[in-house]
């Protein structure tokens, strides 16, 4: 049997002005101050520079001046506003972090797709070819791979361009574009990419060499069997090495040439800290170019304080006016103390680093890095641990050794045989300088770094060695053996 009943419950969310402050700690310092020109932009009330009267307090109104019911509700406006009433540039500035990004121009030259089309324009083909062609560039990776499947490719352009074509249609012209430059555009595998730079290259018997263990004994190379590849094609190993090093200067990513320039300009870091140690002692400061002095506009305060200080000046349409300087007026305060705050809760943060990494921001020897995870500097700072976790993500400190990212710095622990916690930073810096001073033709394999990691007094087990190696991006021993 249904019945309907009413259930009364206390629920905690956050409202969009502390989403809002949530969402500006992740912030890195171009973005900030991306967000801070924005709200400059959308709301008059708001004013960059040090206020000339140095208050925002509102002075109070006459005692004796009697004020409607209507009036005393647009005082407290600003405290009972709905998600309907935030003004609707408010509204904009929860959209997520890559709308933002995308507001930044970069000054950067042709993309290597322009460069594709523009040699496809070129050629002398039809404009059934030129179609299937400028589809086919498009689904080119930004690496210069194909990687999509030519039956596909031949049923989107029946059913998006309208464009009859088959899979031998569409290959015969990927095998025009895979002619163009840069070498090796267009192929659909590894393999292909090097033959296509191959066939490019000035006819040589090291050429021709290469060209067989690529098409013959392609697997071979790829899990580095040199042994096998130089019995098969009956080589001593000095020639065996001349045909390799033929094949290792070839370009494995044909398109990212293209991208450096974006890439470049994407990848500059602005550092939100900056750290400087003079005669051992440390001093924090913060990137101030994110964070200008801001102010309330006063003549917007003077026209809310002149409506509510004469009785003579509240018609409708001043009090819709009023209204509206209201929100404005709002929004401006809060959008100044979510940025002080933000400037805090990311000063203290940093401070509670430094304090827990003291030795290696004085030496800037890796070694010196102490054990620490996001609840340790929580702690310290005074901060839930996912405050903590944005405040990190995204920013960086300038030191007198580099630039570092905040994730740098954490890292689990573990035990040496004296019982003492160290960071696992500590031993990848290990095993990184013995794999840098390896012999190439022996590599170090992951029991022997095992035991050399022992015989320092360290206690790892083998798969954890071999954890932190693919961490590291270092490959396992055989594949990094060279003749």
């Amino acid at each position: 049997m249904q019945k309907q009943q009413l259930q009364q419950s206390l629920q905690q969310r956050l409202s969009p002005q502390q989403i809002q402050v949530v969402r500006m700690l992740e912030l890195p310092a171009l973005e900030m101050e991306e967000r801070i020109k924005q709200e400059l932009e959308e709301n008059p009330a708001l004013e960059e520079g040090r206020d000339p009267t140095e208050s925002d307090d509102e002075p109070a109104t006459d005692p004796d001046d009697e004020m409607t019911a209507e009036d005393s509700s647009l005082a407290d406006l600003g405290d009972y506003l709905t998600d309907d009433d935030i003004p609707e540039y408010q509204l904009r500035a929860m959209s997520n972090a890559e709308e933002r990004r995308e507001e930044i121009p970069f000054a950067v030259g042709p993309s290597m797709h322009d460069h594709l089309e523009e040699q496809l324009s070129l050629r002398s083909l039809t404009e059934r070819e030129r179609e299937i062609g400028r589809y086919i560039i498009g689904n080119i990776d930004d690496d210069g791979y194909l990687r999509r499947e030519l039956s596909a490719v031949a049923d989107d352009l029946m059913f998006k361009a309208g464009i009859e074509a088959n899979e031998a249609d569409v290959e015969a012209v990927l095998r025009i574009i895979q002619d163009f430059e840069p070498a090796g555009v267009g192929a659909r595998d590894l393999r292909e990419c090097l033959l296509l730079q191959l066939k490019k290259k000035r006819p040589t018997p090291d050429t021709a060499l290469a060209l067989r263990i690529l098409n013959e004994h392609f697997d071979a190379f790829t899990r580095k069997h040199y042994e096998k590849i130089r019995r098969a094609l009956d080589l001593d190993e000095a020639a065996l090495k001349t045909v390799l090093r033929e094949i290792t200067r070839l370009n494995p990513k044909p398109g990212n040439g293209w991208n450096e320039a974006s890439d470049t300009a994407m990848n500059r870091i602005t550092p939100d800290f900056i750290v400087d140690c003079h005669n051992g002692q440390l001093s924090l400061s913060m990137n101030q170019r994110d964070a200008p002095e801001l102010h309330v506009n006063r003549e917007y305060a003077d026209m809310f304080r002149d409506y509510l200080g004469n009785k003579s000046n509240r018609s409708p349409e001043m009090r819709n006016a009023v209204q509206f300087v209201k929100q404005k007026l709002d929004a401006a305060r809060w959008f100044i103390d979510a940025v002080r705050q933000r400037r805090e809760t990311l000063q203290r943060t940093m401070e509670a680093i430094l304090m827990l990494q003291t030795d290696f921001f004085l030496t800037g020897d890796e070694t010196k890095l102490r054990p620490m995870i996001l609840k340790d500097v929580a702690e310290h700072a005074g901060y839930d641990i996912s405050t903590v976790s944005r405040v990190s993500n995204s920013k960086y400190v300038q030191t007198n050794f580099g630039i570092y990212p905040l994730k740098f710095f954490f890292s689990e622990g573990v035990l040496n045989d004296q019982g003492e916690e160290i960071s696992t930073r500590e031993i990848k810096k290990i095993m990184r300088e013995t794999i840098d001073a390896e012999d190439k033709r022996n590599p170090v394999t992951d029991e022997a770094l095992c035991a050399l990691l022992r015989a320092k007094g360290y206690t790892p087990a083998r798969r954890t060695v071999a954890k932190y190696r693919e961490q590291l991006g270092i490959p396992v021993a055989r594949l990094r053996k060279e003749l």
